[in-house]
């Protein structure tokens, strides 16, 4: 493999970013989003571009190839609170994690390096726990938590995309995350 790293994005990856969450959503989420919302991605460089400008967005890379992203934050009060509306004692101090590689650079170690000094930087802030959503639907992502330690929470959400509910479920774990060689 060529050389892999995680760097801060800058504005020039915006483009990027925006092309790989395009298209990885087109091809990962066909069956579960009608067309009309995986369109509207079309449109979403603005939204990156504020992301990035705030520094919450890592970007992975393998030689001179930007390969994946990981936007991390601290957790707004409606993402961590139970089903009952309640905050978690931790509310303060858990982050919300969002990480996507490009499928064809999948299973090369991208996704466990964004995770990994994502939860390296928000631990060194104060931060405590993750939490992620998911496609209930999405057994790789899914998947790729679990591997991280990160498992299902209870918690369970239906968002009405374009009048289609897609399920999702909230995955989340510790912030000791080890990169292996």
């Amino acid at each position: 493999m060529a050389d892999a790293a995680v760097r801060t994005a800058k504005p020039e990856d915006v483009p990027e970013i925006a092309r790989i969450h395009r298209d990885t959503w087109r091809a990962a989420y066909r069956s579960l989003l009608p067309d009309e919302v995986l369109a509207g991605l079309d449109g979403a460089e603005p939204a990156w571009a504020d992301a990035v400008a705030r520094e919450r967005v890592l970007v992975a890379t393998e030689g001179r190839w930007l390969v994946g992203f990981c936007v991390a934050a601290p957790a707004p009060a409606d993402e961590v609170a139970h089903a009952d509306g309640t905050l978690p004692a931790d509310a303060a101090t858990t982050a919300l994690f969002h990480v996507l590689v490009e499928p064809r650079w999948g299973r090369r170690g991208h996704g466990g390096r964004l995770l990994a000094t994502a939860a390296q930087a928000l631990k060194a802030t104060g931060s405590t726990r993750g939490i992620a959503w998911v496609p209930e639907a999405d057994k790789a992502t899914t998947n790729f938590y679990a591997r991280a330690g990160w498992d299902a929470d209870g918690t369970v959400r239906t968002l009405d995309a374009g009048g289609r509910p897609v399920r999702e479920i909230r995955v989340s774990g510790g912030l000791t995350l080890l990169l292996e060689p």
